[in-house]
This record gives C-alpha cells, sequence and structure tokens, in this order.
C-alpha cells in the first residue's frame, strides 16, 4: 500500500507510513503566479492499492485533496483519511438558502473509501459516494492523559453533548468524569459549574472533539480555577485554535493543551497514525 500525504498532513502521513513498516511516497506541492495550486505524485500509482491523508482545513486543503484523488486515477483502490474534514459542521440548512456545505464537500471525495476521526457530525458519512467509518481518537487522548500522573484528575466535558467523547477517554483508566453546565443567574450573569462533582483542589482536563476560538473554554477555565481547581489543562481531538485562540486560553489559566495531530500544530502531542494504521491493516 502507497501512503500519500497532502500538503496539510505531511507529518501524519510520514508517521502512519511508519507504523504500517514502509515510506511515504514523494508528492511536488506548488502554486501557480496566479494562486492556483500545482501538485505530483513523484512516484507510479498505476494499479497500486494508495490511500491518501490529507486534512482540509481551507478551500486549498480540499482542492489539494481533490487533485491528489485525480491524480491516482489509476491506482486499483484509492483509499482517503481525512483527518479533520472542513465544513463538517455545516451538516443541514440553518437558514433558507444555504447549501449544506458537509453535504457538498463529502459529494466531491471520488474514492473507494473514506476515514474521518471524531468528525463533527456523523450523519455526514453518509454524504460520502462510497462507505465511510469515523475513528475515534479517544483511547489515544486518554493514554497521552494517563502519562501526565495527575492526581485525582477529573475528565469534563464543556457540554451534555460532549460526554460520550470524555467517557471514552477516561474508559479503563478509571478516571472520573463530569460535565458542565450553565446555569443563567440573571439577564447578564450566567454560572458555569461542573453538573455533579466539586472541582476543588482537582486536577480538571477539559475534553472536546475541537477548540475553535476557545472563547466557551475560557471563560470555562477562569470559573474553574475561580471555584479551587488545582489546575486546568485542556485537551482535544482537533486543534484549530483560530486566531488568537491559543494566547486566550493561556491567560485564562490553562496549565496546558494537549491535541492531536489531526492538525499539526505546537500543540499536537498526542499521534493519530496508530489509529489510522490499524483502520488500514483492517481492510
Amino acid at each position: 500500500m502507497k501512503i500519500i500525504g497532502g500538503p496539510a498532513s505531511q507529518l501524519l502521513a510520514s508517521r502512519t507510513a511508519r507504523a504500517l513498516g514502509t515510506e511515504p511516497a514523494l508528492c511536488e506541492f506548488n502554486s501557480f503566479p496566479d494562486g492556483e495550486l500545482y501538485l505530483r505524485i513523484a512516484e507510479e500509482t498505476e494499479n497500486e492499492n494508495v490511500t491518501l491523508i490529507q486534512s482540509t482545513p481551507t478551500d486549498s486543503d480540499l482542492v489539494a485533496l481533490i487533485q491528489l484523488i485525480d491524480a491516482c486515477e489509476g491506482a486499483a483502490k484509492i483509499n482517503v483519511v481525512i483527518p479533520y474534514m472542513g465544513y463538517a459542521r455545516q451538516d443541514k440548512k440553518f437558514k433558507p438558502g444555504e447549501p449544506i456545505s458537509a453535504r457538498a464537500v463529502a459529494r466531491c471525495i471520488n474514492a473507494d473509501r473514506v476515514f474521518t476521526i471524531n468528525i463533527h457530525e456523523k450523519s455526514v458519512l453518509g454524504h460520502f459516494p462510497c462507505p465511510a467509518e469515523d475513528l475515534d481518537a479517544a483511547k489515544l487522548l486518554g493514554e497521552y492523559i494517563a502519562t501526565l500522573s495527575l492526581e485525582n484528575p477529573l475528565l469534563v466535558a464543556p457540554d451534555a453533548g460532549a460526554q460520550g467523547l470524555v467517557k471514552n477517554v477516561a474508559s479503563d483508566l478509571g478516571f472520573a468524569c463530569d460535565y458542565l453546565q450553565k446555569t443563567r443567574l440573571s439577564g447578564d450573569t450566567v454560572e458555569i459549574k461542573t453538573k455533579t462533582v466539586d472541582v476543588t483542589g482537582r486536577h480538571i482536563v477539559l475534553v472536546d472533539d475541537m477548540i475553535a476560538t476557545g472563547g466557551t473554554m475560557a471563560e470555562s477555565i477562569r470559573m474553574l480555577r475561580g471555584q479551587g481547581a488545582a489546575d486546568v489543562y485542556l485537551a482535544c481531538v482537533h486543534p484549530v485554535l483560530a486566531r488568537n485562540a491559543a494566547i486566550r486560553l493561556f491567560n485564562a489559566g490553562v496549565k496546558d493543551i494537549i491535541a492531536s495531530d489531526t492538525l499539526e500544530k505546537a500543540e499536537s502531542r498526542v499521534s493519530m497514525a496508530p489509529l489510522i494504521a490499524d483502520a488500514l491493516k483492517g481492510l
């Protein structure tokens, strides 16, 4: 199997190839003077089983993935791994006249099989024109958190909807779990507290699938520290961390930000390569 990494997922593709005992195929990535993308796969893919690994946080990254798929037209089989899929949050029409952007993007992926990682809405998987499977990063995140040797840790979801991910992260590790609940005290005052567990003196790990602007998380960190938490960590699968999110979170008092390499950022401590490699071995 040939592993080919797109421009947004070079490290993850290389790590996945190593986990499979092979080397990633070399590619050229460039831009024309007018800004259009140019790429070339420098190895033969004719009649090969090919796996493309490319996150799509930007429009140009999506175009690069589409180009990679087209460049592999002679391959015997094309698997596409989209560790972070842009537009996945637009999974329905919120206002008349809007597109279902996640559906529009999914329909562009002409492959034999697609893998995503903790996609924001699993209903999006049904829009791909081929079998699609969502992989769960929870176990790998949990294993990394366990290496931090936190005393009496409490894993906390930012809301009730994220409880499933938090429980999966804590699975088999014996960590306590809870979630944050917002209570409106007045017209302009909101209290954010853990639902059942007292945070006083405990190491808290806030866990979510992604951190975008960090605004809600920053407020949650301040409130948890104000309620006596010893330290507050953030753990997420997808570190979008748009604009000044990291600074905002550290100003709020976060101890550290732990993320995976679905998006390759400075905070990406946990590699998804073993997860992807295991899925590919099972084909």
